[in-house]
């Protein structure tokens, strides 16, 4: 049987990064419906090879003048994005847009009943209360794109959660995590963009830097996996092979291995439960391979402390954290503050939004809008 996908974010690297595993698998996946932003060359160009029946762009104008295939559709409006996601021609919806953009249709997808493979932490980090009941009001699976979480997916399959005793998140660390001899209010913006292992977009490359990334990615496992944030732990691992690992009651742990690359853990969210050939570089073991584990340094890179202060607040306090946090990166690529401050500012709107509530999207989006409003003066 064949998969029907809308990716949300089809322009960016997780986005085409999908595509290749539908061109990869085409006799089990195929595309009804692709989002992007502002890039209309790049999706007239994906539309043109992937035929789906209809297409978004957040910024109208991207697709005046291209070239599309004869039947598909331009949407014009959120609330025709939303009727499109949750309609029958769509088995599972693929979520790769950065920031808040995703998060009405993924909500309203959850609760038509579509799996989300879900590569966009802001989803859960802001809401994570709204989508996980609705997930489990509707029966819809979500399904972990970040390789940190499938990898917690893949080791927790067929285990009973009752079994678990925590989760180890692995960092790369960043540019600057290996050298305390660097002054970060000092470094420049090509310096943090510099990731030593990923090749990812600006926005998360900074947040990898940060530890801002890693951060997210623990409020995220809390709401996948329904842990407190203290049992969930975060270890430096620079060469990125172990994804993340989980211990169990016996203190056993399982890990998952395999080379950086999106693709794996795409596919695998994609045709879950099977597991397919991919076109990924596999492990060879006979050369000399080095793995290494340190802890965070939690003094020089807050990130992971205001995490878990966000995890044990509750409320709207994740869309408070990750709104002030994608201010603080911008105004940071604008080169408005030093690399230092983006944390500083974090913290700081996360005090002043302290009360911000977040019973329903409405209330999230407001103190969503509240925080941003803060953040960019603060």
């Amino acid at each position: 049987m064949t998969k029907r996908l809308a990716i949300l974010g089809s322009t960016g690297s997780i986005g085409t990064s999908t595509l290749k595993v539908v061109s990869a698998h085409s006799e089990r996946l195929s595309v009804t419906g692709l989002v992007a932003g502002s890039r209309g060359d790049a999706l007239a160009a994906q539309a043109r090879s992937y035929a789906p029946s209809w297409l978004y762009a957040a910024t109208p104008e991207a697709l005046a003048g291209q070239e599309l295939p004869p039947h598909c559709r331009v949407l014009s409006s959120q609330d025709e994005l939303v009727a499109a996601v949750c309609a029958d021609d769509v088995d599972i919806v693929l979520c790769a847009i950065v920031g808040t953009a995703g998060l009405r249709p993924v909500l309203e997808a959850i609760k038509a009943g579509k799996d989300i493979a879900l590569a966009s932490k802001e989803i859960l980090v802001m809401a994570g209360a709204l989508v996980t009941a609705a997930a489990a009001k509707s029966g819809s699976r979500i399904l972990p794109v970040d390789s940190e979480h499938c990898a917690i997916f893949q080791c927790l399959d067929q285990h009973p959660r009752h079994e678990l005793k925590r989760i180890i998140l692995t960092a790369s660390g960043g540019p600057f995590h290996s050298r305390p001899e660097l002054d970060l209010s000092r470094v420049s913006v090509d310096q943090a963009l510099a990731h030593p292992t990923w090749s990812m977009g600006r926005k998360i490359t900074i947040d990898s830097a940060t530890l801002m990334n890693k951060g997210l990615e623990l409020i995220e496992a809390g709401w996948l996996f329904g842990l407190p944030e203290d049992r969930i732990e975060v270890v430096i691992h620079p060469q990125s092979i172990i994804h993340s690992m989980v211990e169990f009651r016996d203190n056993s742990i399982l890990a998952q291995m395999g080379y950086p690359d999106m693709a794996l853990p795409i596919q695998y969210c994609l045709t879950y439960p099977e597991r397919l050939p991919c076109p990924v570089q596999a492990m060879d073991f006979s050369k000399s391979l080095q793995l290494s584990f340190t802890p965070p340094d939690n003094a020089r890179f807050p990130a992971l402390t205001l995490a878990r202060h966000t995890m044990r607040a509750g409320g709207a306090m994740g869309a408070v954290f990750n709104a002030a946090n994608e201010v603080a990166v911008e105004r940071f690529c604008q080169r408005e503050i030093p690399f230092s401050r983006i944390t500083e500012i974090v913290a700081k709107t996360m005090g002043a939004c302290a009360n911000a509530q977040g019973n329903d999207l409405a209330e999230i989006l407001t103190a969503d809008q509240q925080a941003r409003i803060y953040a960019v003066t603060a």
